[in-house]
């Protein structure tokens, strides 16, 4: 007999509270992972909830990297994920040796090195600080102002970081597959579809999209901005997970996918690879964790704790 929906919810419910469990979940898993998940929220929303739980396992439904990050702050906790295999498009543009050379090359300029959290835990041992989207201007502006910086490894944030803030920066050529594949045509095409329709656009979008929104923000900003908007057609682009968070935060705005030039919508095939059955055998097996050598941990530790001690 094949296992239900509701057959799985029930299942997780059960082995959560066997396992002293919590279960957090990126605004961008589907549905019924975030309808479960005790916290859905942004990368610096979870990386709070990461540090502040008393559970003993923490089964995050995201990507790779955000597991890596509830790892370095837990030594002590099993840190579990649906599916190992879950890594990201920018993670992967800048690899940890890579980083190591350029900057070993660069030695002289004395970087100041600032890293969007989306890289691995070996890139933010490398680090003097991490950022969010929705923490890298507040974090940015707190840099010495007598060290050049180097930003990695997102170009399309950084640069609108550097727009917000004036201050110059570096930019490692990375990016977001899913943002990028936002266009001009694509978005000026669906607001000629609803033209009285308000945009917001995540900055890993590129420069020529984040023109056209009225608003460029974190996953977890755009809620209070779409519930506080004055219309009710809203355009919004970002991964397509969103989506279901801001229907139940926002039920009474009418909340349009930003569509590609291919698609309607915008999915990343990283994120969805998590599944309510991949959840279930996570908390049942405790496999697969996250698991790293203690002093790359230790390093990357100390630029994390100083982006949640700036973001406060």
């Amino acid at each position: 007999m094949a296992t239900t929906a509701i057959d799985l919810r029930e299942e997780i419910l059960r082995l959560k509270k066997e396992r002293n469990a919590v279960i957090l979940a990126h605004n961008y898993q589907v549905g019924e992972i975030q309808d479960i998940a005790d916290y859905v929220g942004d990368s610096l929303g979870l990386a709070y909830k990461a540090q502040a739980t008393d559970c003993d396992v923490i089964a995050f439904c995201g990507v790779h990297f955000m597991a890596e990050t509830a790892k370095i702050l837990n030594p002590n906790k099993t840190v579990t994920l649906p599916d190992a295999d879950a890594g990201c498009s920018l993670e992967e543009s800048c690899p940890a040796d890579d980083l190591a050379a350029f900057l070993d090359a660069n030695k002289e300029k004395n970087y100041y090195v600032i890293a969007y959290i989306n890289c691995s835990g070996g890139v933010k041992a490398l680090c003097d600080v991490i950022v969010t989207s929705g923490n890298a201007i507040n974090i940015v502006n707190k840099a010495p102002a007598d060290r050049p910086i180097l930003f990695v490894p997102d170009a399309n944030l950084g640069a609108w970081v550097m727009e917000q803030t004036g201050r110059k920066m570096d930019l490692w050529q990375g990016s977001c597959y899913v943002h990028v594949e936002f266009t001009q045509n694509s978005i000026n095409s669906i607001k000629a579809k609803h033209p009285n329709a308000l945009v917001v656009a995540h900055p890993e979008c590129t420069t020529a999209v984040r023109m056209l929104a009225d608003e460029v923000c974190s996953t977890e900003k755009m809620i209070s901005y779409c519930q506080n908007a004055t219309v009710k057609d809203i355009i919004v682009v970002t991964e397509s997970g969103m989506l279901h968070r801001l229907q139940k935060e926002a039920p009474d705005k009418n909340l349009i996918a930003g569509p590609t030039d291919k698609c309607a919508c915008n999915d990343c095939h990283f994120m969805k690879m998590n599944t309510l059955e991949k959840l279930r055998n996570c908390l049942r097996d405790l496999s697969p964790t996250v698991e790293m050598p203690e002093e790359i941990r230790q390093r990357a530790e100390a630029p994390i704790i100083r982006m949640l001690e700036q973001s406060k």
